[in-house]
């Protein structure tokens, strides 16, 4: 698990103290595939999406890709 705090658990801790987050970024990963049908989200009964923003608050961007 990638604990916040003690921040100086961490090496790479410095001028943001985020390591945590970077830790967190590569378990989750940075991307998602969901299928389009007829113009809808075609998710399964479970299934959503989700973001998880691991920094705090900042100005983010999503890039969409639609192949096919």
């Amino acid at each position: 698990m990638a604990l916040e705090k003690p921040y100086s658990q961490y090496d790479h801790n410095g001028y943001e103290d985020n390591a945590d987050a970077h830790l967190k970024r590569i378990i989750m990963g940075r991307e998602s595939v969901a299928a389009i049908t007829n113009d809808r989200l075609d998710f399964g009964t479970w299934e959503k999406l989700f973001y998880f923003e691991f920094d705090g608050r900042r100005d983010n961007r999503v890039l969409v890709k639609i192949i096919g």
